[in-house]
């Protein structure tokens, strides 16, 4: 199959098939802002340079059958451009173009008694955006929280910290899924992509044990009882061979609540459990179909590689001379079940 691509600026189609060196799109987790990066041959200088603030469209895919599958990957505002030379190479640089300007303003406001999902709506709806909350985060009872000089980017980045979540937009929607589970915010597991040691070109694979710790506790303020108690999180089990540690994280913050202690310490151990092994694979075929949060399952490495299950953090697609290539960067799909003491 031939990659194939196709590029729209401010509605207008461009091809420019002989003078691309080069496309780099990349595509993020969270409020972390997805981008691209398209270096062209200006070599006859007839090239027009494009204004910033430009909505540039993409799509990727290959030509089958003498016809063309591309899909989608979103709308980027160029935000850069640079002309160099000899030769003459004109570059430009966008970022996503869902991370609108309003999210990055700061607010004031409090929020008592309410549901994480009524919070994520009440922020979409003066985004203009549609919220989208997994069922199972979407009933969380919030006591008492305050966005203070905040803004609604930085503000949902610190909600989906205490959840254990990922807030970001994605075509025109509000997204706020629960963390390396796979599913999306219907609640629906995603369909899983398999890769086989042939599918590569490269791979690296690491196990951290800086961050290893069998448990997390956290302390929270009893105000009846007049005294600081604590809860701890930690694995259940023989685990995995890619799980587990010695020692216990001890979480500096103070808590107002026992429910809002245990909610931290389970999202700490959580992340430190997907943050246990990690691995990454270029894929000599590109996969255009490939995003965050996609189940991934490998063969052909090691046991202890082939006999996790990944989620996939960081997409990297790169068209050029030598064709079309998705460099992944996974992490450990956690399953295990936590039990929680005082």
């Amino acid at each position: 199959m031939q990659p194939d691509y196709q590029l729209t600026v401010d509605g207008k189609n461009i091809r420019v098939d002989s003078l691309l060196e080069s496309l780099v799109l990349t595509d993020n987790r969270g409020f972390e802002a997805d981008t691209i990066e398209i270096q062209l041959d200006d070599s006859t200088g007839q090239l027009d340079i494009p204004r910033k603030g430009a909505k540039m469209q993409v799509k990727l895919g290959y030509i089958h059958n003498d016809k063309s599958e591309l899909v989608d990957k979103g709308t980027y505002t160029i935000d850069e451009v640079e002309h160099s030379g000899a030769p003459d190479i004109l570059t430009i640089r966008g970022k996503s173009a869902d991370m609108r300007g309003s999210l990055l303003e700061t607010r004031e406001q409090s929020f008592h008694q309410v549901t994480l999902g009524s919070i994520v709506q009440t922020i979409a709806q003066r985004n203009g955006l549609t919220a989208k909350v997994s069922p199972m985060l979407s009933t969380e009872l919030i006591d008492h929280i305050d966005q203070a000089n905040e803004s609604d980017a930085h503000f949902l980045t610190r909600l989906a910290e205490q959840f254990d979540a990922i807030a970001t937009v994605k075509n025109e929607n509000l997204v706020f899924i629960s963390a390396g589970q796979a599913v999306s915010a219907s609640g629906m597991p995603l369909p899983k992509v398999h890769i086989t040691r042939q599918s590569g070109d490269q791979h690296r694979f690491s196990i951290a044990d800086r961050q290893a710790y069998a448990g997390v506790t956290a302390y929270w303020q009893d105000e009846k009882a007049a005294m600081r108690k604590s809860v701890t999180v930690e694995k259940s089990g023989n685990g995995s061979a890619l799980s587990g540690g010695e020692g216990i994280k001890t979480l500096r913050h103070i808590y107002a609540s026992k429910a809002t202690a245990t909610r931290a310490a389970k999202a700490m151990w959580e992340r430190i459990q997907r943050g246990m092994a990690t691995f990454s694979i270029t894929l000599a075929q590109g996969n255009p179909e490939l995003f965050p949060e996609t189940p991934i399952t490998v063969s052909g490495f090691k046991p202890q590689i082939d006999s996790s299950n990944w989620i996939l953090k960081q997409v990297t697609h790169t068209l050029n001379n030598g064709g079309y290539t998705s460099s992944l960067e996974l992490e450990i799909k956690h399953q295990e079940k936590a039990q929680v003491s005082e």
